[in-house]
């Protein structure tokens, strides 16, 4: 049995039917129900996993472990030593946690303080780990999907600072792989996609696989976190514009991984929004 959390994201559904296109029996977790459209043959489980108690159900008979912070994990639960004691108590043999890459390239940042100790705790478990930290996910371009739809217009901050965002398919592919195969134990695995690209250029790839114009409007920082206070909090804004309008070199950098674990380049943003399309139209 291979139990996955954030099923529901955009990394669980599509992890969901690569394990289950494997022949693997899965149990999807997640804090919603079942959606429609999940694979024929899944367990499913719906449990509060920021306590040991919560998560201990969602682990019986569980071989592998895909671990993603959301929600009650991520925000707040119990110390992640004892979650991951809890883990290695049901027996399961291997874990792989999505954290991030700023976990690595700002140490000190706060808004992944709970990130890093999650990292510490799967490290010092027991069971087998992986590490997989992304970079700026390219499905951050759904925030833009409503004003395409309705005023044709991509706004956001920074406008022509490129980073080299990565299609969670190719996360979900990682992930798939350190969970079904042997080799990827102990390793940490940086995951971007194949070039940096802009706002303003994602913009203009929208345009193109829209076949119609789409405005690009730059917005200041204040308007950027004016907007991100909706619904982020307030220690996390200020991280979030770092990364995005002054990113570091380590940020900047294209990393080999995605490629040397699936054989095949990292998917550029074009190749996502081809598949996502439908929700800009």
């Amino acid at each position: 049995m291979i139990t996955v959390t954030g099923a529901t994201g955009n990394i669980g559904r599509t992890l969901l039917e690569l394990l289950a296109g494997a022949g693997e029996e899965v149990r999807a977790v997640s804090r919603r129900d079942r959606p429609e459209g999940a694979p024929d043959g899944l367990g499913w489980a719906r449990t509060d996993l920021g306590t040991a108690a919560g998560l201990r159900p969602a682990l019986e008979g569980t071989r592998a472990l895909f671990l993603l912070l959301g929600g009650e994990l991520n925000s707040h639960g119990e110390d992640p030593a004892v979650l991951l004691r809890a883990v290695a108590d049901a027996g399961v043999e291997r874990v792989v946690l999505v954290s991030s890459q700023v976990a690595a390239t700002r140490p000190d940042a706060a808004s992944h303080a709970r990130l890093r100790d999650f990292e510490a705790a799967v490290r010092a478990a027991g069971p087998d780990f992986t590490v997989l930290r992304p970079g700026g996910f390219a499905s951050n371009a759904f925030a833009w999907a409503e004003s395409v739809r309705t005023r044709h217009t991509v706004l956001a901050p920074f406008g022509d600072v490129a980073l080299p965002v990565v299609d969670p398919a190719d996360i979900a592919g990682v992930a798939a792989r350190a969970l079904l195969e042997d080799g990827h134990a102990g390793r940490t695995y940086e995951l971007t996609g194949p070039e940096t690209i802009s706002p303003r250029r994602q913009t203009e790839v929208l345009a193109r696989a829209l076949g119609e114009e789409v405005s690009f409007v730059e917005l200041s920082r204040e308007q950027a976190h004016a907007h991100l206070a909706r619904f982020m909090p307030e220690e996390v804004i200020g991280g979030t514009l770092d990364v995005l309008g002054v990113p570091l070199p380590e940020e900047l950098r294209i990393s080999p991984d995605v490629e040397a674990v699936l054989g095949r380049p990292a998917a550029p943003f074009a190749a996502w929004v081809e598949r996502n399309l439908p929700a800009f139209r």
